[in-house]
């Protein structure tokens, strides 16, 4: 492989695409901003994550393990007990979740907005 392959390997949309399936998912972002608060329980997780199924839980923090964005933790306890961290590359992703959250924030009422008038034309 050359230089310009590593380079062009590097910045493949196919990287962009994986990141974005990654922060796109509402049970990610949801999960991020439960464990932004420091290393929790797998049974508290489920609590406050409004909605989540256990499986979706699972798949969810089994994706984020194998990204590398959380860790899990298990203590020999009886039943064993289960924590998630964000590593240290998981929390590099907070500033812009938060972000993308103040946009949404500020700027959906326009979203809303443009949906209706273009459904109104195309009716």
């Amino acid at each position: 492989m050359n230089e310009f392959e590593i380079v062009a390997e590097a910045e493949s949309p196919c990287h962009y695409r994986r990141a974005l399936e990654v922060v796109s998912s509402k049970w990610t972002v949801l999960v991020f901003y439960e464990l932004e608060e420091g290393k929790m329980r797998y049974s508290d997780l489920k609590k406050r994550v409004e909605g989540v199924t256990q499986k979706m839980l699972t798949q969810t923090l089994r994706q984020l393990e194998r990204d590398g964005l959380v860790e899990r933790f298990v203590y020999p306890t009886v039943p064993p007990t289960v924590e998630y961290a964000l590593t240290g590359l998981g929390n590099s992703l907070i500033e812009p979740m938060r972000a993308l959250h103040r946009w949404t924030d500020a700027h959906y009422d326009n979203v809303l907005e443009a949906r209706r008038a273009y459904d109104q034309a195309n009716a």
